[in-house]
């Protein structure tokens, strides 16, 4: 089973790891995509006024620049050790112990603007670059993604269930196929009615991550996905291969 994250727009700073190495990263199928990309945010950090604009970055976030200018130089962490945020804080990571740490290192990948998927332990330097920028010059990142994402996503998923807990910019960045489990969470009113929960929609995966990461079952299918979910205390439903958390509004 592979669990896959959607990225963050923070990220830890810093690293202990040399700079990133794109042909030891996992699917090296990916990598002339990642190289372009690694140029392009290099060569964009030479102009801030672009970068600013094609990045969506404030005038007071040069930091944000200044680490995509150093992209080729800057020190790694481990994918799943680099993104921070709600979703990370809930699935806590580093709080895992033993066969449960070995499980998540495993399951766990990342979907990512800039290098497409990221298993748990590729090392990867600080960047900005999110599902809906548009780099000058170029198409759109789901584009130029999809192409090569959709057929190392079917690979795998030919392979090992995938359960997609992406939001929805990343998950048109390479669609998974029709066998993987796919994750949305409804907040449900007192009166019975359901919408979309925003924020804490990040919080309810992180807790599914974690669930699924933990348990010692290996699912293979969404049935087994909610059942590991239930015995964590969540409301799931399941509709084909497709899951809803549903959760107090």
């Amino acid at each position: 089973m592979i669990v896959l994250l959607p990225p963050s727009e923070t990220k830890r700073t810093g690293g202990d790891g040399p700079p990133v190495q794109l042909d030891s990263l996992s699917s090296p199928e990916l990598t002339p995509l990642r190289r372009s990309l690694i140029d392009e945010l290099v060569a964009l950090a030479a102009d801030p006024q672009a970068c600013r604009t094609a990045l969506a970055i404030s005038a007071g976030q040069a930091a944000e620049i200044e680490r995509n200018a150093a992209l080729r130089q800057a020190p790694t962490l481990p994918a799943i050790q680099r993104y921070t945020g709600v979703l990370y804080d809930a699935l806590d990571v580093g709080s895992l112990r033993g066969a449960a740490a070995a499980r998540a290192r495993a399951r766990l990948a990342v979907g990512s603007a800039l290098f497409g998927l990221l298993r748990a332990d590729d090392p990867v330097p600080g960047y900005r670059l999110s599902a809906s920028s548009k780099l000058p010059g170029q198409p759109g990142l789901a584009k130029r993604w999809r192409p090569r994402l959709e057929p190392v996503l079917a690979d795998l998923s030919s392979r090992e269930l995938i359960v997609d807990l992406r939001s929805g910019s990343y998950a048109g960045l390479g669609r998974v196929p029709d066998a993987a489990v796919r994750v949305q969470v409804l907040a449900e009113h007192d009166d019975g009615h359901r919408t979309v929960v925003s924020h804490f929609n990040k919080a309810h995966k992180g807790h599914l991550a974690r669930a699924l990461v933990s348990s010692r079952s290996e699912p293979t299918d969404a049935a087994a996905v909610a059942a590991v979910a239930r015995r964590a205390g969540m409301r799931v439903e399941r509709d084909g291969n497709e899951l809803t958390v549903v959760v107090p509004a």
